[in-house]
């Protein structure tokens, strides 16, 4: 009886994932919803696998086969991680304003294949790389040419180009073949999410551990042509599926109207601001807006100019909207750019608290480098890139205990839906991650004092000593990167995508890889900094290629102290904050919860 019935509602819900839908407007729709999946999540699996892993153990490669100094290989991974992120910005406008989500992925897998090929070429071909190092110490080995340089920067190049149409696209194109109408296609969007993650999750675990082995104990050639070879299988994949695919066309981008408003704002700006601007400003919304729709706030009341209605300004008598929306724009349209401009404090405090991210995907492999890496008692080295698994597996076991364990009892306790709210929830996040750097310093000291004093295990060629101190001792500096990711980088993205109008989602999700792109940057910067001024002290240089030689745990320090003036700047920002659809004046740190105001916690 029940397998009949589980049979029975399985068939009512492809049915119902399949209905076609039409309008007067627009052409039907057919969701094929499940039926696309295999294509598109094989697509996301094998594309993850092949981004990931190559670029999970780049920076071993551009120190060992490209014999580039440490702090020039992580230099150019930071520069490289920042452009990629930045290009998504890149992508998600052509995406919504000319090419469409089907176009843009196709285009960009491509693009991603081919920065993976010629990267792998890099390895399998003796010309487009340097002399292997003969040194043994700290030696001065010969690099790249110009022309090696070259091509490897065009590998790279392609990969930040399809990087930035996939990421800010991939997750929109699956919820593209659900109806969202629908109840069958609300539980389908909510599992894909699932298995998105998963995939992710899947490609992370496979690329830290078996592909950057094959990397760093077998061949270089074979462990890049991998990653090569399923971002191949990803594009055909991919295409084969192209019959089936709901292909939402562009229809614009949702930065035109934050253009306008701007614009308008600054030529009305000798104008004087109305009383009662929530009844006096220009109230317009399009009919087929799908925005909801934001009561006034009276924060950055500048903008307000531009919805005051002037006896120039023209209004269409069929519809009551603005002949010229560069001239006039809508309370609505205002409201939206607010909503823009309250994210942006909380935004730039994202830049610092993502530095600690940076320095776990960088000088903490180069710790794992100079560090007892034998598991147990056996001659079986563990890739030093393999230990940054330790964090991905911290944030995938302590998501679900959060979600089912902590939560609850919060919400017991409080009396609140979500236990805590997510401002609080990324501030706990910046907290853990001045924690991660304290012991990340703490560590390092320890690794060099026993590299100092006691017996080493040989020697790293250009960098120095190995020292005896177990690698397994840097775990638990990865698993509170883990924790400070669970809850500061989900916080953020969370926080971006509820507080954003609706229209402008793919620039939310972007919001979060530029602020990671900002990290980067300011990373590279502060190792410029600290490399030119320690440079000139007694100590010496703190970030110098044998670690034992340098105070790489001052540098997490500073970056510690750095965390702690970062928090004490978003605490003020999120006091300050107002909630996307909060009408009460009062700042607050609460999440409105249907439309109604939380009492804050605060004194």
């Amino acid at each position: 009886m029940d397998d009949r019935m589980n049979k029975g509602d399985k068939e009512a819900m492809e049915k119902e994932e399949n209905a076609t839908v039409a309008t007067d407007d627009e052409p039907e729709i057919n969701y094929r919803g499940w039926k696309a999946m295999p294509f598109i999540i094989g697509n996301e699996t094998f594309e993850k696998l092949g981004a990931i892993g190559t670029l999970a153990n780049l920076l071993i490669y551009l120190t060992t086969v490209f014999n580039l100094k440490s702090i020039t290989a992580a230099t150019m991974i930071n520069v490289f991680n920042g452009t990629t992120n930045f290009g998504t910005l890149v992508g998600a406008f052509l995406c919504d304003t000319y090419f469409g989500r089907y176009k843009t992925l196709g285009f960009a897998t491509a693009a991603s294949f081919l920065g993976l090929l010629a990267i792998q070429l890099t390895a399998a071909i003796p010309e487009l790389h340097p002399h292997r190092c003969a040194a043994k110490e700290s030696g001065e080995c010969e690099g790249p040419t110009a022309g090696q340089l070259a091509f490897l920067l065009t590998g790279l190049g392609l990969m930040i180009v399809g990087a930035g149409g996939v990421r800010p696209c991939n997750l929109a194109f699956g919820v593209d073949q659900f109806n969202p109408k629908t109840e069958a296609g609300k539980r389908g969007i909510d599992s894909f999410f699932n298995w998105y993650f998963f995939t992710f999750t899947f490609a992370q675990m496979v690329s830290l551990t078996l592909i950057v082995y094959i990397q760093s104990n077998v061949s270089w050639a074979i462990g890049l042509g991998i990653p090569a070879t399923l971002m191949f299988i990803a594009c055909v994949v991919y295409f084969v599926g192209s019959k089936i695919y709901v292909k939402v066309k562009a229809i614009g981008s949702p930065m035109t109207s934050v253009a306008q408003v701007i614009v308008v704002a600054i030529k009305k700006r000798k104008l004087k601001p109305v009383e009662q601007p929530w009844l006096s400003l220009f109230k317009y919304i399009p009919p087929k807006s799908i925005n909801s729709k934001l009561p006034y706030t009276d924060q950055f009341r500048f903008l307000d100019k531009a919805a005051i209605v002037t006896p120039q300004d023209e209004i269409k008598g069929d519809d009551g909207s603005p002949a010229d929306p560069w001239r006039l724009c809508s309370l609505q349209q205002v409201e939206e750019v607010k909503c823009l401009f309250r994210l942006l404090p909380i935004w730039v405090s994202q830049i610092m608290y993502c530095v600690t991210l940076v320095q776990l995907h960088t000088y903490a492999v180069f710790q794992a480098v100079q560090s007892d890496r034998r598991l147990g008692n056996s001659n079986f080295k563990i890739p030093a890139a393999s230990y940054v698994v330790f964090m991905m597996l911290s944030l995938t076991i302590f998501i679900p205990v959060y979600d089912r364990a902590i939560v609850p009892f919060l919400r017991k306790i409080r009396g609140k839906d979500g236990g805590i709210t997510i401002l609080q929830r990324i501030g706990i996040g910046m907290f853990v991650s001045i924690f991660t750097m304290l012991v990340s310093g703490m560590v390092e000291q320890h690794r060099r004092s026993i590299a100092l004093t006691k017996p080493t295990l040989g020697v790293v060629p250009r960098k120095g000593a190995i020292s005896s101190m177990s690698a397994s001792i840097l775990i638990p500096q990865f698993i509170l990167g883990g924790l400070t990711e669970a809850f500061a980088s989900i916080g953020l993205i969370e926080f971006y995508y509820k507080q954003f109008p609706e229209n402008m989602k793919s620039i939310g999700g972007s919001l979060f890889y530029c602020g990671l792109a900002g990290s980067n940057y300011f990373s590279s910067l502060l190792i410029f900094i600290i490399h030119r001024t320690t440079n000139r002290t007694a100590t010496g240089n703190w970030l110098k290629e044998d670690l034992n030689k340098g105070r790489l745990d001052y540098y997490y320090y500073i970056i510690a102290g750095l965390g702690i003036l970062n928090l004490g700047y978003f605490l003020l920002c999120a006091s300050w904050y107002k909630y996307k659809g909060n009408s009460d004046n009062t700042p607050e740190l609460e999440l409105p919860v249907n439309g109604e105001k939380q009492q804050s916690d605060k004194p």
